[in-house]
């Protein structure tokens, strides 16, 4: 006989107040004072539900183990989808309500060290699994309590893997293969879940191995297949208001650090002006990823981001021009993630710099710009 959501709640509630893992015969005894009737089935139904409530990612674990999921998100306690490399699929689990969704993801938080509750609605942090996981409850959030989880990939993907698969054209693999061993300083642009991040780590494999690299994360994402490799993550204050580390400050340790490269896994503020002046002061093929619509669109992210670090509209687009080299675009397509642009920063007669296209993929086919002839002078 199975046991309602109530009572599920009810016995969980007095179970929690042991103090221990509750047995099989502290689920009997609880379900007999909240009334229900004892069986096997409903022992067993709710030792189970108990282990989700404590354990991983609790009923959310059944998801991330599916082959290929990429994304698990939840929507309040009704519906909970997953990407599996199709777009979202709308998968048959559901919470019972929203407190369980709010349970869970105030337990996730914990787990961290992080606080999840209504004085701090909102949370981004990486579990130890490697899960990265952003959590807002539903005093600020509807239909409820939301989850978002990205599962970090199970296989390191290369520059060989990219072509095989259809996401790289051949040529454009040469060229970025070139970009590493000429030090060019570059940036991989994209939207959300377009593969800026799993490209960046793909190129950075191909860092000489005598060279070392200093790379910078809000959350961990980056695992290039390099031996010599110094990751620094950032890290939000604590409840106290105390040990905030930022982007920002991680940048400035980098460049104490002896560093033959620096790699931002992404920028998205102020950190922005301290790896342009890096990169403009003799740290050679630095590299990072931006949120970008298209190519074209990144210089005038970068002047926004770099806005947040103080430095005004021409002082930008200088730093710019001297800095940056060029600007890898990928998109989504279909199942796919595809190499869609390679373009070059280029400073016009107004002082402004836009970006040029060099190499572009027309239906399915890479196509060689004249820029590019500008490209084989870099390198």
């Amino acid at each position: 006989m199975s046991v309602d959501a109530r009572a599920t709640r009810q016995v969980k509630s007095e179970l929690a107040l042991l103090g221990r893992p509750p047995t099989a015969f502290d689920v009997a005894e609880a379900l007999r004072r909240c009334g229900q009737v004892v069986s096997d089935g409903a022992v067993l139904t709710v030792q189970q539900s108990v282990w989700h409530d404590s354990v991983g990612a609790g009923p959310l674990d059944q998801l991330l183990s599916w082959p290929g999921v990429t994304d698990v998100l939840v929507n309040g306690p009704e519906a909970v989808y997953v990407d599996r490399g199709a777009g979202l699929e709308l998968t048959g689990l559901r919470f019972s309500s929203d407190d369980d969704v709010r349970h869970l993801a105030t337990r996730l938080a914990a787990s961290v060290g992080r606080r999840l509750d209504d004085g701090s609605p909102f949370v981004d942090a990486r579990l130890a699994s490697g899960v990265r996981v952003h959590a807002i409850l539903a005093t600020v959030a509807s239909p409820g309590t939301c989850l978002s989880l990205r599962v970090p990939a199970a296989r390191r993907l290369t520059l060989d893997d990219w072509v095989e698969q259809g996401g790289l054209d051949p040529a454009a693999a040469v060229l970025l293969r070139r970009l590493i061993q000429a030090k060019v300083a570059f940036l991989i642009s994209g939207g959300t879940g377009s593969g800026k991040t799993t490209l960046l780590s793909a190129m950075v494999d191909l860092v000489p191995s005598d060279q070392r690299v200093v790379v910078v994360e809000d959350s961990r994402e980056l695992d290039p297949d390099h031996g010599h490799v110094i990751r620094l993550e950032s890290r939000p204050a604590n409840a106290e208001g105390v040990g905030l580390i930022t982007m920002t400050d991680l940048v400035r340790q980098a460049l104490r650090m002896r560093p033959d490269r620096i790699v931002v896994g992404e920028v998205r503020g102020g950190e922005l002006c301290d790896l342009l002046r890096a990169l403009n002061t003799g740290h050679e093929g630095g590299c990072a990823t931006v949120h970008a619509n298209s190519a074209q669109d990144v210089p005038a992210r970068l002047e926004a981001l770099a806005a947040l670090g103080g430095l005004d509209r021409a002082a930008t687009h200088a730093q710019i021009a001297a800095a940056l080299s060029v600007v890898i675009h990928v998109a989504r397509q279909g199942q796919r993630r595809v190499v869609r642009q390679i373009g070059l920063f280029k400073r016009q007669p107004s002082g402004l710099v836009e970006t040029v296209p060099a190499w572009s993929l027309k239906q399915g086919q890479g196509r060689l710009w004249p820029g590019f002839d500008v490209l084989e002078g870099l390198l």
